[in-house]
């Protein structure tokens, strides 16, 4: 079941990426510093990385996950064009291929996630699969990689529909939360 959210997920991503205009495309996503190009980029690496570039990328980094994942997206976005990057998510969309140390479910969390943080600044809606959502919330939750663990142990998981709740467990901010 993960398999055919995903693939629907990277489809989607690529269809909303496609239908940006060249401004929105410059424009600054969720995650700060990065633009729609950065992003799209980003969302490539889950079926194209390796050890080999795990390894090298995290000692490049000096041992920096986020700027070993950066230095990773700045370096992609620079080296293909806008319809390069759509095509790669396109051809990759049901490879069930994912980054080292990644669980099954974790491209489907980065996809659900970061097709918000480009909709989202755009003031495009980007309806989130209850279904899907409830699966990646209830992953995020217990995995040590995202940090949700760490976000809610004071606050407790707030009582919110759970595509907004994925959004704050991965370290997003949302209006009313």
């Amino acid at each position: 079941m993960i398999m055919k959210w995903l693939e629907a997920e990277r489809l989607g991503v690529a269809d909303l990426l496609e239908d940006l205009t060249d401004d929105e495309w410059r424009r600054e996503t969720l995650c700060t510093g990065w633009t729609m190009q950065e992003m799209a980029a980003h969302l490539t690496t889950s079926t194209r990385t390796g050890w080999r570039d795990v390894l090298a990328g995290t000692v490049k980094a000096r041992f920096d996950w986020n700027r070993m994942e950066d230095e990773k997206a700045r370096a992609i976005a620079a080296r293909f064009t806008r319809p390069e990057l759509i095509a790669q998510i396109r051809e990759t969309a049901g490879s069930p291929k994912r980054a080292p140390m990644a669980a099954p479910i974790d491209p489907l969390v980065d996809f659900l996630v970061h097709g918000q943080d480009i909709a989202r600044p755009l003031g495009r809606v980007r309806e989130m699969p209850l279904e899907p959502a409830r699966a990646a919330l209830e992953h995020v939750l217990k995995s040590p990689f995202w940090g949700a663990r760490k976000r809610f142990r004071e606050s407790g998981v707030p009582d919110l529909p759970a595509p907004d709740l994925l959004m704050l467990a991965t370290g997003r901010h949302i209006s009313g939360a």
